[in-house]
Formats: C-alpha cells, structure tokens, sequence
C-alpha cells in the first residue's frame, strides 16, 4: 500500500540566490575551489521549481553546474552529485536591449538540511545573479 496517497503542497514561497557569480571551479566534486551558495531546503524539505542566470553585464561565454549537497560540508566529494549544467553564452552589455534569461527546471522535492550550489566553468567579469524558485512544506 501507498505512504502517501495525498499531493503535497509547499506552505511558504521561497526564493533564493547567489549575487554576482564571477569565480571559475573547474573541479568536478565540488570539493573544492568557489561555490556559489544558491538555496537551502527548509525544516520540513521544499521544492524547488527552477534555476534562472541572468546577466550583471559584458561576460565571458561559461558553463553552470547546478550541485545537490546533502548539507553536510562542501569539501568531502561524496556529500556533493552533479545535478545538471548549462551553457551561458558571451553576453554584451547594452542600454538598448534587453539581456536574456536562461532557465533550467529543477521540479524536485529537496530534503531538509539539503543545499543547492553552482560552480562556473570559467572566470567571468560582471558576473552572473543565480536564482532558484520554490517553496518550502
């Protein structure tokens, strides 16, 4: 027989972010060099909707990897996995046009104590705002 036969809701709107990601971390664990800080699952776990970038200005083209960690330390790999990446373009700064968006959906239930971060593949200038959309239970 099914635990859960209900849907769940979230209870509380949460967003979360990371200002002005710039420092690249080429490791592939996690367990080293800069991350960025993006979001931390509430008491009773949250749900995460997406992850948008937006662009602070005239930058480098990059990769983000988005990492789950089981919220103990950053700095032993095996508490870190590799969720997804995506490419970020070069981007111009302009006052006549607007920068774009980019997105990947997350749509999973995160864990208690559990966190999200980023890494860059490559140092950038002005830097990438990191948001993540969800809501805790």
């Amino acid at each position: 027989m099914a635990a859960n036969t209900s849907p769940i809701f979230t209870l509380t709107p949460d967003i979360q972010w990371a200002i002005s990601a710039t420092t690249a971390n080429t490791t592939k664990t996690l367990a080293a060099g800069t991350n960025f800080f993006c979001f931390s699952a509430g008491t009773n776990g949250s749900f995460v909707q997406r992850i948008r970038f937006r662009t602070l200005g005239t930058n480098v083209a990059s990769v983000a990897r988005i990492w789950i960690n089981n919220g103990n330390t950053t700095a032993t790999a095996s508490n870190n996995t590799l969720w997804d990446e995506i490419s970020l373009p070069a981007t111009t700064v302009t006052e006549t046009a607007a920068q774009s968006n980019y997105e990947l959906p997350l749509n999973f239930a995160l864990p208690p104590s559990y966190t999200i971060y980023v890494t860059l593949g490559t140092a950038v200038a002005a830097g990438w705002d990191v948001i993540v959309i969800g809501g805790d239970y």
